[in-house]
């Protein structure tokens, strides 16, 4: 047999062993008639590929023929054996621990200042530092134009606590092309399962929605992110009351539909006496109870004499108010922290003495 003939033999149907140790190679074709003999000696000798030593070329042709073929079927086994392995991720996103900073708000984001402030923001902060990490992942994608950067899908508060604490946040990495009208459905989403918005952030954020042209109208934003068209006039209520109105209480997170139900009422009827009742009442009556703002704006006749009340002092220093209603009851109104708790009886006992004489 030829040289040429070998070599086609040797070459045909060859295959990568699965160590560095040589391997014999059987034969692809049946002897030919007349060289049994010669094609035992053949085969009875070990055949094994060159090794693949990168930099290193073989020196023959034949050589560099083998070694070739061998190249092409590591690469093929390597390749074969990283498929089975991505196939045990399909589906997932890459989950990471990422430095807080490398993370901006998103352009939706629908929490207010003042819910960091809140308790159910410490209480969860204090969750995360028992834990040392956000046990529930925050959602992040990618910013195109920062590399390096991630903007929030969903999670602001999990991000939040843990750049307070100074620890890194767990994220999922959302790969892939995700449009606004997506990040804005899933953060409402997800924000409704774990902690509600209060219904001035669901307003605001809703009311975003709407004025950028996510969806076309209040009925088609309802019925997108599966709520009540009900609960969503509810909330863009509350988000469209007039910012001196929204001034008056110790927070806008403190008003509530029925707040808002009974200013919108008041200003359909006296618009401009509502307005200057704002503009005096967030001046004069810090600390009122969201009721008692509400009653104070929509003009009834307790908050109006409330308003005309006479300043008490205690010390120099302004301790509440007091001031006779229509009626003629004598109202005192002493303000947050002038007399505690443990005293309070104290205070009522010298009233009533005082009465008595």
């Amino acid at each position: 047999m030829s040289t040429k003939k070998k070599l086609l033999a040797m070459t045909g149907n060859l295959h990568l062993p699965d160590d560095d140790h040589a391997q014999p190679f059987p034969a692809p074709y049946p002897p030919a008639s007349g060289a049994a003999s010669a094609d035992k000696t053949d085969r009875a000798l070990p055949i094994k590929f060159p090794p693949v030593i990168p930099g290193v070329a073989a020196k023959t042709g034949p050589g560099q023929m083998l070694q070739f073929r061998g190249q092409m079927l590591a690469a093929e086994g390597e390749m074969g054996k990283l498929r089975e392995r991505l196939q045990e991720y399909d589906g997932a996103s890459p989950t990471r621990k990422l430095d807080p900073a490398s993370i901006v708000p998103s352009r939706w984001a629908n929490r207010h200042p003042d819910a960091y402030n809140s308790a159910d923001f410490s209480r969860l902060k204090e969750d995360i530092a028992l834990a040392g990490a956000n046990v529930q992942a925050i959602a992040v994608r990618p910013v195109v134009a920062l590399p390096g950067k991630y903007e929030i899908v969903f999670g602001h508060r999990r991000h939040r606590a843990c750049s307070e604490l100074g620890i890194p946040v767990l994220a999922t990495i959302v790969s892939g092309v995700i449009s606004d009208l997506e990040i804005f459905t899933a953060m409402d989403r997800e924000n409704r399962e774990r902690a509600d918005l209060c219904a001035y952030e669901q307003g605001t954020t809703y009311r975003r929605a709407l004025d950028e042209g996510l969806y076309p109208s209040n009925r088609r934003l309802a019925e997108a992110l599966g709520v009540s068209h009900t609960w969503v006039a509810n909330v863009l209520q509350v988000a469209d009351l007039p910012p001196q109105v929204l001034a008056c209480f110790s927070s806008p997170l403190d008003v509530q539909h029925r707040h808002s139900k009974a200013i919108v009422a008041a200003l359909a009827t006296d618009r401009k006496g509502v307005l200057r009742r704002a503009e005096k009442l967030r001046h004069q009556s810090p600390g009122l109870t969201p009721s008692a703002v509400v009653k104070a704006l929509t003009g009834s006749p307790e908050e109006r004499d409330l308003q005309m009340a006479n300043q008490l002092e205690v010390a120099g220093k302004q301790a509440g108010k007091w001031f006779k209603d229509g009626a003629g009851r004598l109202n005192i109104q002493l303000d947050a922290g002038v007399v505690s708790d443990d005293r309070l009886q104290a205070v009522i006992r010298l009233l009533v003495e005082l009465i008595e004489r």
